[in-house]
């Protein structure tokens, strides 16, 4: 796609780095953008800028922050003896939707893949772990998507975390096995948390 600007080039190409945008929406972007006034066009680009320089991760659950701790771990009104372990942060953004849900979380950052090469110590594991030592984690809920990588990591984090007096839970199966959890409707995903069911490892 060639445009007489090389300006607009740039804009394109940046628009078009983005995932789920090619050159013809990118550029229609660029153009809108171009159309508006100045000052509008500087709160955009000011609003990307301030995000990615002052986003913070917070340092209990993993998920993202203005500031050290994040709105949810750091609301009293929340259930803080229940933490439920997510695969991603748009996870976490999946359940707050369905207003169900009224514990905290733990994100870990990815599932325990040896295909990948992706192992406990690639993801936030240790750091639940921690959570859990400290005494005041009651109930975890495994709220990871039903795939094999998901099934794998459910299993692993049972099998370290049952040496501690917490309830470990699994999501009532509302959601079809190979299903990722960003991708369940608020319904289906609302009821699978409130009626969860104890997790077995095979073990008991």
């Amino acid at each position: 796609m060639q445009v007489s600007s090389q300006l607009i080039q740039d804009a394109v190409n940046a628009f078009a780095s983005l995932p789920g945008i090619g050159k013809k929406s990118a550029l229609r972007l660029v153009l809108y953008l171009v159309k508006q006034p100045t000052d509008k066009t500087e709160n955009f680009t000011n609003a990307l800028v301030n995000m990615r320089q002052r986003i913070k991760i917070c340092r209990r659950c993993n998920n993202i922050s203005d500031n050290d701790l994040c709105s949810i771990c750091s609301d009293m009104r929340r259930d803080q003896v229940t933490v439920m372990v997510v695969e991603s942060i748009r996870d976490v953004m999946a359940i707050e939707e369905t207003q169900q849900y009224k514990g905290v979380y733990h994100v870990l950052g990815g599932v325990i893949s040896p295909i990948e090469g992706i192992g406990p110590n690639d993801i936030q594991v240790m750091s639940l772990i921690e959570r859990v030592k400290s005494g005041e984690v009651k109930e975890i809920i495994m709220a990871i998507s039903p795939t094999i990588e998901g099934e794998t990591t459910i299993f692993y984090l049972s099998r370290q975390l049952q040496i501690y007096p917490v309830t470990i839970s699994t999501l009532a199966r509302g959601i079809s096995f190979g299903s990722e959890l960003e991708y369940a409707d608020e319904t289906t995903l609302g009821r699978s948390i409130a009626q969860r069911v104890p997790y077995k490892t095979g073990d008991e």
